[in-house]
């Protein structure tokens, strides 16, 4: 049950959702660059971390957009059903 909720939320709040994986991925990559005592500049670290969380959010935009169109074929099968 908690998981269709979850699933709800997501389905509703795309653009947050989409935000806070994005936000999520920065912060995530600086702290890991920043403990393995990588040898890169604070600036390239930076430009790193927005890299990948460049690529994470593609990886999740292509999923929303998958989703949204699951979501739209299904309702149009259901109206046709009925």
């Amino acid at each position: 049950m908690a998981m269709e909720g979850l699933q709800s939320w997501i389905s509703e709040h795309k653009l947050t959702s989409i935000g806070t994986v994005w936000a999520s991925a920065i912060g995530a990559s600086l702290a890991y660059n920043s403990w393995t005592k990588s040898p890169l500049k604070p600036s390239l670290r930076l430009i790193h971390a927005r890299m990948h969380a460049q690529a994470l959010t593609l990886a999740v935009l292509s999923g929303a957009a998958a989703c949204h169109y699951y979501e739209k074929r299904v309702a149009e099968k259901g109206e046709t059903a009925n």
